[in-house]
């Protein structure tokens, strides 16, 4: 995550996210740098535009918010009906019950 986070921070910084300026980044906050990992991101950033990329995350993260709630809703909703449901079918056996009883 560190190296997700130097991009960021250098990208949000307006500074070029480039192999040295990540290294000293992630130097700076006492990590040794993995070559690979950060070859990798290097390699998966190319050609990204991630102003584009962070917009659309946060309308993804936003947008799965209100049918959440809806959906917690309805559930409650449906639990007081199957106990309304459970009441009627208790009060239809005591009322048979009561005929052989």
């Amino acid at each position: 995550m560190e190296y997700i986070y130097a991009a960021l921070l250098l990208h949000k910084l307006g500074k070029e996210v480039t192999e040295e300026s990540m290294k000293s980044v992630i130097a700076a906050a006492g990590v040794e740098v993995d070559e690979a990992k950060l070859k990798s991101l290097l390699a998966s950033l190319k050609g990204v535009n991630i102003d584009e990329e962070l917009e659309k995350a946060a309308s993804v993260a936003v947008a799965p918010a209100a049918p959440a709630a809806e959906a917690s809703g309805q559930a409650q909703e449906a639990k007081k009906e199957e106990k309304k449901e459970e009441k009627k079918e208790e009060a239809s056996v005591a009322g048979l019950s009561a005929l052989f009883g």
